[in-house]
């Protein structure tokens, strides 16, 4: 695990322009939230209190931007966007990662303008202002400047934390500590699939017209599951059940979970991998929830049949039936691992009601595009999953911006949906107060 030391960025600019008395409505709003009901409208369309997220969670907290498989070699970079942030995720000549806001010290213009690429000093396409990959401007040429101090203009930081190949972000001064304690626990459930000796296969982009809370609440159950048929061939249906909850017509679905869950459980415990069920989204301040847990037919990935989608094994796993390794981490990421590819998602609000989903599907390095997989085929069940996702969120966004619209109750099986808003509420309480 690594770490870049953070110079801050200036905080408190959106809600320090609101009035005390728009700051008290807001506070309200989150105090007089019902336990066990989804949230009021200006939650999900609210201009104010998008800003305050962006601030109090976005701003503050761990955020998931992209993996090493992305930026694989020294010069690599992607640029990453939510809300007023924009920043720069370089892999540097020491093999670490640098992240740098992407805002250059002149007037302000982006430096990088592309999603990703490779580059050595960074250029600002605007009046030419230079900078090397830790950020310092090396070259700022302008007739008549003599006094200038070029070391006092560099571009400014975030913190970074590199886990298990999974590269997070923090904007905060001091960003949560517990975070550390939570990479401790999972790190040893991803650690296995070695994601620094993945590529990218794909990365699908999609802008979803739903506030980023919708996106995420989607996520975070399965009583909808019944819209992804491609979905449902692997992962079984009774995700999030109980046996006091699961209903007569998916019984014999049931049972066989609990025959698959059994075999799983042999399988990790001869290859001596993690598998128990790690539950902690609103119990700490780095909310996540890890498991591993079967697949459906053979159990090694996310296909019709539930076979292999690669030839390829990942990193020293020897065995492809091995389920998927499902990780969810406040506030806007979820990953699944497993025998044969790795998939990561991470939702970037951009609006109230706008938000990036990206997919990004990982394979071995070493696996050679139609000859170890067909890249339609591996990614056929998320692509069409995602899109259904899209249309949900989307149903939801309009519900909400409806003057009809008022809470509803979550169900029993939505209980991970109660967690994350029990989080995003316990969080900005204490941001705003």
């Amino acid at each position: 695990m690594t770490s870049t030391v953070n110079k801050p960025a200036t905080r408190g600019r959106l809600t320090g322009s609101m009035s005390e008395e728009r700051l008290d409505e807001i506070l309200a709003l989150f105090e007089q939230r019902r336990l066990g009901y989804s949230l009021d409208a200006p939650f999900y369309t609210d201009r104010d209190i998008f800003a305050a997220d962006m601030e109090g969670i976005f701003g503050k907290h761990w955020v998931f931007a992209g993996s090493l498989a992305e930026v694989p070699e020294p010069g690599d970079y992607i640029t990453v966007d939510f809300g007023p942030y924009s920043l720069i995720v370089l892999h540097n000549d020491e093999g670490g990662v640098n992240v740098l806001h992407n805002v250059c010290r002149h007037r302000g213009a982006r430096v990088l303008t592309e999603s990703s690429g490779t580059t050595g000093n960074m250029v600002c396409g605007y009046h030419s202002w230079t900078y090397d990959q830790e950020g310092n401007l090396v070259h700022a040429s302008a007739p008549g400047e003599v006094d200038f101090n070029k070391g006092c203009f560099a571009l400014k930081r975030a913190h970074s934390r590199v886990v298990a190949g999974l590269i997070f972000v923090s904007m905060a001064a001091e960003p949560p500590e517990d975070f550390d304690e939570v990479a401790k626990i999972f790190e040893p459930y991803l650690g296995p699939h070695e994601i620094s000796k993945t590529k990218v296969a794909y990365q699908q982009q999609l802008i979803e017209e739903g506030n980023w809370k919708l996106v995420m609440e989607n996520n975070r159950e399965c009583y909808h599951c019944d819209g992804h048929p491609e979905l449902a061939c692997s992962l079984f249906p009774t995700w999030g059940l109980t046996e006091e909850t699961v209903p007569t017509h998916l019984a014999d679905v049931w049972q066989r979970n609990l025959t698959a869950e059994s075999d799983l459980r042999w399988r990790c415990e001869r290859y001596g991998l993690p598998y128990e069920v790690i539950e902690e989204l609103d119990t700490r301040v780095q909310g996540f929830r890890i498991s591993r847990e079967p697949l459906d037919g053979d159990g090694e990935s996310f296909s019709a049949s539930g076979r292999r989608l690669s030839k390829k094994l990942l990193g020293d796993l020897r065995d492809f039936r091995l389920g998927r390794c499902s990780m969810h981490l406040q506030p806007n990421s979820w990953f699944h691992f497993l025998g044969d590819h790795i998939i990561t998602f991470s939702a970037f609000p951009v609006s109230p009601g706008q938000t990036l989903v990206r997919t990004t599907w990982l394979v071995a390095d070493d696996a050679v595009e139609g000859v170890d997989y067909d890249l339609d085929e591996l990614t056929h069940t998320w692509k069409q999953t995602n899109i259904q996702d899209k249309d949900f969120v989307e149903l939801c966004q309009r519900g909400a911006s409806s003057p009809a619209y008022e809470p509803g109750p979550y169900m029993k099986s939505e209980y991970q949906v109660e967690a994350f808003i029990n989080w995003y509420v316990q969080r900005m309480k204490e941001h705003l107060a």
